[in-house]
């Protein structure tokens, strides 16, 4: 792993994201609402059936995405506190400082990172 004083500031900049996430979430929520009440206040009368199914569908997207990056931050934490954070799952090598600085939840280190999407496709894993 890296220095303390590295693993501390990727510690604080997982926790800061965690809290921006879940306030993202919450917001696009409307707060604790369901979807089902979220979907209702998104079909205002003199919008298109059409346009009510868009905007429904992107709003569910985006809450779903935010979800993925809560549950990869959760699991970098997890990482950290087991010691494992910053080694490549694949290669067990160690995922460079500036890779974690630009995706602290990064799963892989680059050339694996690279070899997964090259398989499945960008949706290989959150980073």
């Amino acid at each position: 792993m890296k220095n303390d004083l590295q693993k501390e500031s990727l510690k604080q900049l997982l926790l800061a994201q965690k809290a921006q996430l879940l306030d993202k979430i919450e917001q696009e929520r409307g707060g604790l609402k369901s979807r089902v009440e979220a979907a209702a206040e998104l079909a205002p009368a003199e919008q298109s059936h059409a346009q009510n199914i868009t905007e429904r569908d992107t709003t569910f997207a985006l809450q779903e995405h935010a979800l993925e990056e809560l549950e990869a931050t959760e699991l970098a934490l997890m990482r950290i506190a087991q010691g494992t954070y910053g080694l490549c799952l694949v290669c067990d090598k160690a995922i460079p400082i500036t890779r974690l600085l630009a995706f602290p939840s990064a799963l892989r280190c680059i050339a694996c990172q690279a070899d997964a999407e090259s398989t499945a496709g960008p949706n290989a894993a959150l980073h």
